[in-house]
């Protein structure tokens, strides 16, 4: 049964319930997903008559459309097909298994974040909770972060636990092998950096220096497609996208022109420091600027 509770007036289930060991030391504990998806649900529809699109699973032998109950997974080396059932998967060791294994503790600065996969947040599951806060603690000051090995969902998982706020959290890594390694020609290329134009990108980045707090960010895409819902809603296909989002967005600075990479440093320099003299209610924040 998944536990639940609730985080910033949203409902909350535990997926999964197992216990961190290291040594002899046992840490039960729920494990709850510490991200959600708020994107608009779209479907597909026809858009001749705006029908809806379905599909159906339909096996090729017999034409018949399959219950999801009916549904097995398999594997084809082209030659044979081997038919593997839920119960088989659910005889495998590591399936069946409830632990969060820490393999090491390690420096928490030597975990590169290219393999962050998916985070979780971890509920004490015990009414004694001393062994969950030692370990918390103990994270903190040694500033180590622990390497796991779990299993979830049919897959077995490499894991960072380290400490977020009063919680631990987990964080699935991805595999070695599953991390492409960046081989690009053009990155042999020889260049030379003169002084002046490393004083001038420092005085650029200094520019736009700030503390980081991600709820001065938006999703912009998201904000526009739920006005543009709520636009078509209203007056139907007839709506004038001009009208509802403004004039289009300016050209970028230079026009389009070719400029030199001291140039364009310049007038990047230039261009923050009036914005930084504006009132703040009119001022940009600096972090939301793409780079090309």
């Amino acid at each position: 049964m998944c536990t639940e509770f609730t985080s910033k007036g949203r409902l909350m289930r535990s997926i999964w319930k197992g216990a961190i060991t290291f040594g002899l030391v046992n840490v039960p504990v729920k494990v709850y997903s510490a991200t959600e998806d708020h994107d608009v649900s779209l479907h597909q529809v026809h858009e001749k008559d705006g029908g809806r699109i379905r599909y159906k699973r339909v096996c090729e032998i017999d034409g018949q459309t399959v219950e999801y109950s009916d549904i097995a997974k398999a594997f084809d080396d082209g030659d044979r097909t081997v038919i593997l059932t839920d119960d088989d998967i659910a005889t495998l060791p590591a399936e069946k298994s409830r632990e969060i294994d820490v393999v090491e503790f390690v420096p928490s600065d030597q975990v590169d974040s290219i393999m962050f996969e998916k985070s979780y947040y971890l509920e004490p599951d015990s009414k004694s909770v001393k062994a969950y806060a030692l370990l918390r603690q103990t994270l903190e000051q040694t500033d180590r972060t622990a390497i796991v090995q779990f299993a979830l969902r049919q897959k077995t998982r490499l894991g960072a636990l380290r400490v977020r706020g009063d919680v631990l959290m987990l964080q699935a890594l991805l595999w070695d092998d599953e991390v492409r390694e960046a081989k690009f020609p053009s990155l042999d290329e020889k260049v030379t950096i003169s002084d002046k134009e490393l004083e001038m990108s420092a005085a650029l980045v200094k520019s736009f220096e700030s503390d980081f707090d991600p709820a001065r960010f938006t999703d912009d895409y998201q904000d526009q497609l739920k006005e543009l819902i709520e636009a078509k809603l209203q007056k139907g296909d007839s709506v004038d996208t001009a009208e509802t989002f403004g004039e289009a967005a300016e050209e970028p600075a230079g026009g389009g022109e070719v400029l030199d990479l001291m140039e364009a440093l310049r007038r990047s320099v230039e261009k923050n420091r009036e914005a930084a003299t504006k009132p703040a209610a009119k001022k940009k924040p600096a972090a939301k600027k793409k780079t090309g």
